[in-house]
């Protein structure tokens, strides 16, 4: 597992333009980034989805992705189950779906577990789910509660952040998770992932996917090539 191509280390990356001020050109230079590395994946905010689903029409193995509850993960279940209907409606082809971390670190565990398995069964069977657990705000006892819980929803991954809180790539805090969840679910890393060295101790623990700024995903990359 020590060796992996280019073509092998963009088949693990998401790229995205999730950011609030990301727009049509935004998406459509990493579309033509996907294009060219093979990145596995592009992520836009939802009312994007439909846009980008036309975009990749022809583009195969590279997919669609929109996050649901994004970035707080703080909206009623029924508010993520009318975000999710819509997406798959408009063409997703993974969800990242955001936890309640408020709800959960209310130690409101039926809650959380109840709602991601709402997410992950309206969810047909071609549509990836993953789970944004937000591992920077949590300890490590309650990270491992929380794959637990993700695991119990049915989703295809447990995702460690959004990006959006600041932290590093925790390649300790992944080591932790990967022991715990086993081969029981697939993990994604994002956020903190900028250099080659990184990426490729993520890759030996067996991190199936990583979600990486789409500068420092080129970078690595062409670093392989």
């Amino acid at each position: 597992m020590d060796r992996i191509t280019a073509k092998q280390a963009a088949a693990l990356i998401d790229i995205s333009a999730v950011r609030t001020h990301h727009t049509l050109a935004d998406i459509a230079q990493n579309v033509e980034y996907a294009k060219k590395y093979r990145f596995i994946n592009v992520h836009v905010l939802p009312n994007w989805v439909k846009t980008l689903s036309e975009m990749l029409q022809s583009v195969d193995g590279v997919y669609v992705g929109s996050p649901v509850g994004f970035p707080g993960g703080g909206h009623t279940t029924a508010v993520k189950l009318a975000e999710a209907r819509q997406l798959i409606e408009d063409g997703v082809q993974e969800m990242d779906i955001v936890m309640n971390v408020g709800r959960f670190k209310n130690r409101e565990y039926d809650y959380v577990r109840d709602e991601l398995r709402a997410v992950v069964e309206l969810a047909p069977d071609e549509v990836m789910t993953k789970v944004i657990l937000e591992i920077n705000t949590l300890t490590d006892d309650e990270m491992l509660r929380a794959c637990q819980l993700v695991m119990q929803s049915g989703a295809d991954f447990v995702k460690t952040g959004t990006g959006w809180v600041p932290g590093d790539a925790n390649l300790e805090r992944v080591r932790k998770i990967k022991d715990f969840c086993k081969s029981d679910i697939k993990v994604k890393v994002a956020g903190g992932i900028r250099t080659r060295e990184e990426f490729l101790t993520l890759y030996r623990m067996g991190v199936e996917r990583m979600g990486i700024n789409t500068q420092s995903a080129i970078e690595i990359v062409q670093s392989l090539e």
